[in-house]
């Protein structure tokens, strides 16, 4: 009988430790470049914080510069060895959620009210959440307080919309010299992708099978970027007006009122920039838009440990010893929607009014999903480029762009 008992328990024993070991052998493939260069210690105590709170999970991190890292990426996807977990800035993100490359996240546990609306649904599509939102930058409404001051007018507030912006622009340029500007503002891709969804448009239908470039909502935000850099009353300098200097020499100057640009400003302007100075969330056409630079953790549809590989991208994004350890060593900013975790770098001044960086997040504009956004890009450019000084309309500039994009035949790739 003893020997019996001790042959069960000894069994219960090799089963006990064999689950154990099975369980401690769970570990996932991390690709990822955004820490190559500067921050390889940060996103190492970032992954000893994770294994400490989950044992039974351990991370093979596989790091490469961002030169070679899509690359090699594309390679690992193609030849079936996908990674457990990729990181993705939005662009190439977009380009692989339309291919299929990533898993849909809706039911694996992604602890959604952790993150803002905004960024949640850059990363969505389809009612489906494709992505975990990890660290981002954005744009914001830069303005000196010294030429509002001079021109009499209040300062910007989150309630603006382009119509405040062009009132303040004009006051700031009639109170000026000659070489004082209300607003600058780039006639761009990414300025225009972005400003047309705060006025319900954008360049692809819905299920991304057909441009709308030359809508009528689209056509109506254009007009209003070519007034303000149009005519004898323009409120923003054209090239010529610039002479050669950089929108941020402007702003740093004292010329120029308000300048939508990004948060990577805030050191330069500091320091450069002798008068008082402040931001607020970049005024829309007539809703808010901004833009969602940011980098997010995909999971491969391929996985077989999806479950943990979510959990893994969720704490990325959201743990927060690990959201502390990415402000402690300013590797841009986590995507967490509460600012209470995000004190320290909310006290630091300039700017004021810090907290409007995060809340621009609720008014996230994603990249449109293109699998070709670098040839759409280029050919709305190249139009736009010609735009500062002609007479051509804003909706026959549009009418050429979706002829240009119809013809590259870019979404049938």
């Amino acid at each position: 009988m003893k020997k019996l008992l001790s042959l069960v328990l000894a069994l219960l024993m090799t089963l006990s430790l064999t689950g154990m070991a099975a369980a401690e052998e769970t570990t996932l493939t991390y690709a990822c470049f955004s820490a190559s260069g500067a921050q390889e210690e940060t996103l190492q105590k970032m992954i000893e914080v994770f294994e400490s709170k989950n044992p039974n999970i351990k991370i093979d991190v596989q790091l490469t510069g961002y030169a070679d890292y899509f690359t090699s990426l594309a390679t690992k996807v193609a030849g079936g060895n996908a990674p457990d977990v990729f990181e993705m800035n939005m662009e190439n993100y977009l380009a692989y959620m339309l291919r299929g490359a990533c898993a849909d996240l809706s039911d694996l546990g992604i602890a959604k009210e952790n993150y803002s609306e905004g960024t949640l649904s850059a990363v969505s599509n389809d009612g489906k959440l494709y992505a975990v939102p990890m660290s981002f930058s954005t744009c914001v409404l830069f303005y000196n307080k010294a030429l509002f001051d001079a021109a009499k007018i209040s300062y910007p507030t989150e309630d603006w919309t382009w119509a405040d912006v062009q009132t303040a622009a004009e006051a700031i340029v009639a109170a000026g010299d000659e070489d004082t500007w209300g607003f600058y503002q780039p006639i761009t891709y990414n300025e225009y992708y972005k400003s047309i969804g705060g006025n319900g448009g954008s360049l692809l239908n819905d299920d991304f099978t057909a441009f709308t470039v030359n809508s009528a909502e689209n056509a109506e935000v254009l007009d209003a970027m070519l007034a303000r850099v149009r005519g004898e009353n323009h409120v923003m300098p054209t090239a010529e007006d610039m002479a050669g200097r950089g929108d941020w020499d402007l702003f740093c100057e004292g010329k120029l009122g308000m300048i939508v640009t990004g948060i990577w400003g805030f050191s330069t302007f500091t320091e450069k920039c002798a008068f008082d100075w402040d931001i607020t969330v970049e005024p829309g056409f007539k809703d808010k838009a901004t833009f969602f630079f940011a980098n997010v953790n995909c999971v491969s549809p391929d996985s077989k440990q999806q479950e943990a590989a979510a959990k893994f991208a969720d704490a990325m994004g959201s743990d927060p010893d690990i959201v502390k350890l990415r402000l402690d060593a300013s590797w841009e900013l986590p995507t967490i929607a509460d600012q209470e975790k995000l004190s320290q770098y909310l006290e630091i001044t300039p700017p004021a009014n810090r907290a409007a960086v995060f809340n621009s997040m609720d008014y996230a504009i994603a990249p449109p999903a293109l699998v070709e956004a670098g040839a759409a890009s280029e050919i709305i450019g190249n139009v736009f480029s010609t735009l500062e000084t002609s007479d051509v309309t804003a909706q026959d500039a549009l009418n050429d762009i979706q002829a240009q994009l119809e013809d590259a035949d870019l979404l049938s790739k």
